[in-house]
């Protein structure tokens, strides 16, 4: 059962909206969605606290910049008593593009520096994860300036759709399980 939704972004305006940042913008949009107020500040993140179907759901966005966001999960699967598993963690991703969503019960970082740093704190790759997909750039030397810049104003219509869908997804997600979502969460959108 999924306790724990991880939007993997980088704080602060600056990063606010990069396609990095997806991470965190798929947690906005359910916090939007479920009418959270204000997070805590916890466990090295934002921290925001729900009733889902009559579970309880914890929504965090790391504030540990992506290249650490293991230490913030380390910390909020030590606090809340978790396991990896019952963490669902949802995060840019180049290989897929913008308009695919990816869920996956476990498998390697796929190059992404965020979930590099959770896999290696943790020491496992078994945990649920949601790709959300932002492409890759025309020149493949530019890849840290594109995933650190902002979506074009065509993209922004799609991006909005995606990010509904991804909410849609993580929701389904806790209160249906992995396995029923599947079909769901990996449709085009």
């Amino acid at each position: 059962m999924i306790r724990l939704l991880v939007g993997l972004g980088n704080p602060g305006k600056k990063y606010e909206k990069t396609r990095h940042n997806v991470g965190f913008m798929v947690v906005d949009e359910v916090v939007r969605r479920l009418r959270l107020q204000k997070p805590s500040e916890e466990c090295l993140s934002l921290l925001y606290k729900a009733t889902v179907e009559g579970k309880e759901l914890l929504l965090a966005k790391p504030q540990t910049y992506m290249n650490n966001s293991g230490l913030a999960v380390v910390n909020l699967l030590e606090e809340y008593d978790l396991e990896p598993q019952e963490m669902l963690v949802v995060y840019d991703d180049l290989d897929l593009p913008l308009g695919r969503l990816r869920l996956r019960q476990e498998g390697s970082s796929g190059g992404h520096h965020g979930m590099e740093s959770i896999i290696r704190e943790l020491k496992t790759d078994k945990l649920p994860r949601l790709k959300v997909g932002i492409g890759r750039p025309a020149d493949k030397n530019k890849v840290v300036e594109y995933v650190l810049s902002p979506f074009s104003d065509q993209e922004v219509p799609l991006l909005g759709r995606v990010l509904r869908r991804a909410g849609d997804c993580l929701l389904r997600c806790v209160e249906f399980g992995l396995e029923e979502s599947m079909n769901f969460c990996n449709a085009q959108v």
